[in-house]
């Protein structure tokens, strides 16, 4: 026998409202309603239930609010519907009551195309309802509506235990267009969600082609635990990166003449003073290829005598000729030195052979006024203005105009090997009247040029250009040589990996700003995944001089993280210590899915993170089984608990809880025999680079 619409509502209702703010409701429940399983929507289901969803009717719709807690109290006998003789003996009698959190509208809504009539559910409340209104258990339906709601929903991500295992779907340009935080413990499932999200995702795209073809999709994942490098074998196209190459996994190559002034400096421990300043230069010099070996000795000087404009100019502005002792000293020795850059060749011409010569007696008339008992080293601001006259007429005459005397950007990815650099920072420490004080630099510098393994990562020996890197790591047009990249970090030396990591995270985001650049403001959608966020975007002192390579490495990932999304660039972060994060970082991030947190510094940092009234459901996140996790954000209509769906263990990164006892017991729980030989010597001589086959 079929019920009314009226009769149906109220055999729903499970209480009143006692008492209303904006940001809670409280409600009084009734002895009818549900004490453990709800048999009145139509289906079994759990209630009252922590973090579960209710419905009180408003004019919109519904209101839908969430179950933040549940208590009981004393109480005199309730006044039951349909009961005449209440009151009768006035003892006490335990009352329920639970506070609610609203979070949105939930409407009937007409869709435009097909004309059906579904729910649909929105964040934001327009009017809250008063003390007094009946507040209601939702049906099956309007729970999937709820948790489904949404446009653009693509990816399947997991279901919903709250609201009857409805499917949990999500709009990949919400997801990976305002950046992604995946938080939680270690073996909470982080690994397998990020690795689950690229899979499905990937997935789904492919079935949306109408040709079945690869997507246009670009993931970069920089591995530094080396746990993804098999969880995409099944996939097409992969490309894995490693330190040391095997079967399917080609040489990780990141060229020392990718990195910029900033990382040199950093890598360097470059001093501020006298370091710096000539490295910068050193990098403008070997840029531009003066120290390539394939230029005239014409080009030569004029790059010379470009040189000491510059240097000449700085020194002007600095004041130093004619300052305090002993700063005119200093540059009179530097002039001396300039003197002896500055000799004829064979091949000059008459010109330019005279225009050295007037350099040459004008820095010889200095050096003859200043070489009595007791000299006095100042310069006039004409002596400079009449020297750099000279040089700049010079550098004229050997082909030189005024563009050039604007120095080459010192960040420009051009072509040099470590041996030229160094060379480029003697030459350049000389004519500043430095060089004792690069010896330290210098040396860093040649630890990484005799590093075997670095030598191979910094494409020391192979002529890698440019494009052939980007098309390699980020991927070539229509991802026709696959979507996915997997860079492992595991083997870079600890000193170098925030620098390497550094660099492809800058190359990939400068690589986005061109393209826009180059294609009328389209974006190229790309999507950084860095594991370990933690170690790589760790919180840093703004206020230090001296910049450290992770500080180099954490401020490239804040830039991209306040400017990649208007080049197309998502960042997908994975950490077990948000605590440590950067908050610029993580402040820029837009969507959270959040695994089990049991540390209390990170559930505090969570709670601030989170903009929604979310209280009860953050409360939940210490105690959050593996595969769960809590989805909010931009990413998602309402805070939602997902239950992630299930990869295959071949599907999984490798980041799997060490087997004790089956190691201790020499078998695991489905019986089968588990051996761990270890022979040391293998080990050994792979850690000294030993090359057994000459020994032998």
């Amino acid at each position: 026998m079929s019920i009314s619409p009226m009769a149906y509502a109220d055999a729903l209702r499970i209480g009143t409202i006692d008492f209303v703010s904006p940001d809670e409701i409280k409600v009084l429940l009734e002895i009818e309603a549900p004490d453990g399983v709800a048999l009145n929507t139509g289906t079994p289901r759990p209630f009252p239930r922590i973090n579960g969803y209710v419905l009180i009717p408003s004019d919109e719709g519904h209101l839908v609010a969430q179950v933040e807690w549940i208590t009981v109290e004393r109480s005199q006998y309730p006044k039951r519907r349909g009961m005449q003789d209440f009151g009768l003996v006035d003892l006490p009698y335990p009352l329920r009551k639970m506070s609610l959190n609203p979070l949105g509208s939930l409407s009937y809504d007409t869709s435009e195309t097909t004309g059906s009539q579904n729910y649909r559910f929105w964040r934001g409340v327009e009017s809250y309802p008063t003390v007094g209104d009946s507040v209601l258990l939702p049906t099956q339906n309007q729970l999937r509506a709820i948790v489904e709601s949404g446009d653009n929903r693509h990816v399947m991500i997991g279901t919903s235990p709250l609201a009857a295992n409805a499917e949990v779907r999500v709009d990949p340009d919400r997801l990976f267009g305002r950046h992604l935080a995946v938080l939680g413990n270690t073996g909470s499932g982080k690994s397998c969600s990020v690795s689950g999200l690229i899979r499905w995702s990937m997935h789904a795209a492919k079935e949306a082609r109408s040709d079945g073809s690869t997507p246009n999709a670009r993931f970069i994942v920089l591995d530094p635990n080396g746990e993804y490098s098999n969880t995409f074998r099944d996939m097409s196209k992969v490309r894995v990166f490693a330190v040391e190459p095997d079967e399917n996994v080609e040489q990780l190559q990141v060229p020392l003449w990718f990195w910029n002034s900033e990382e040199w400096s950093a890598f360097t421990q470059a001093s501020p003073k006298a370091q710096q300043p000539t490295l910068v230069q050193a990098l403008r010099a070997v840029r531009e290829g003066v120290f390539t070996g394939t230029v005239t000795h014409s080009h030569e000087m004029r790059r010379y005598l470009r040189t000491l404009v510059s240097i000449l100019q700085l020194e002007r502005n600095a004041g130093s000729p004619w300052g305090k002792f002993p700063h005119p000293k200093n540059f009179f020795e530097k002039l001396k030195k300039w003197q002896d850059g500055l000799g004829n060749h064979e091949s000059f011409s008459t010109d330019e052979t005279a225009a050295l010569e007037n350099i040459r007696d004008k820095i010889a008339a200095f050096v003859s006024e200043r070489s009595n008992q007791y000299p006095t080293y100042e310069f006039t601001r004409g002596d400079i203005d009449e020297l750099l006259a000279l040089i700049q007429t010079a550098h004229a005459i050997f082909g030189g105009s005024d563009t050039d005397n604007l120095p080459i950007d010192a960040d420009v990815p051009r072509q040099f090997s470590g041996d030229q650099l160094l060379r480029s920072i003697e030459a350049t420490a000389e004519l500043l009247g430095v060089s004792e004080y690069v010896e330290t630099m210098q040396m860093r510098i040649r630890t990484i040029l005799s590093d075997s393994r670095m030598k191979v990562v910094s494409g020391e020996d192979t002529e890698l250009t440019l494009d052939d890197w980007l098309r390699n790591y980020i991927g070539d047009s229509q991802a026709s040589n696959g979507s996915i990249t997997v860079i492992d970090l595991s083997l870079v030396p600890a000193e170098m990996v925030h620098v390497i990591t550094s660099v492809i995270a800058r190359m990939t985001l400068e690589a986005q700003q061109r393209y826009r650049k180059l294609n009328r403001g389209k974006t190229l959608p790309t999507t950084l995944v860095m594991e370990e966020a933690h170690t790589f975007i760790k919180r840093y002192n703004h206020d230090g001089k001296d910049q450290n390579s992770a500080a180099i490495c954490c401020q490239v990932f804040e830039k991209i993280a306040r400017e990649g999304r208007k080049f197309g660039l998502g960042l997908v972060l994975s950490s077990q210590r948000p605590s440590e994060l950067s908050p610029t970082v993580l402040s820029q991030c837009n969507s959270f899915l959040m695994h089990r947190i049991s540390n209390d510094r990170d559930q505090d940092l969570v709670h601030k993170l989170v903009p929604d009234n979310l209280r009860g459901l953050l409360r939940d996140l210490p105690s959050l089984p593996s595969r769960h996790a809590i989805l909010l954000g931009w990413a998602s209509e309402l805070p939602v608990l997902v239950q992630m769906r299930a990869l295959p263990e071949h599907h999984r990164p490798k980041s799997d809880d060490p087997d004790f006892w089956a190691v201790w017991t020499g078998q695991n729980s489905k019986g089968e025999t588990v051996e761990r030989e270890v022979d040391w010597k293998a080990i050994a001589e792979d850690w000294q680079q030993v090359d057994t086959s000459i020994q032998d």
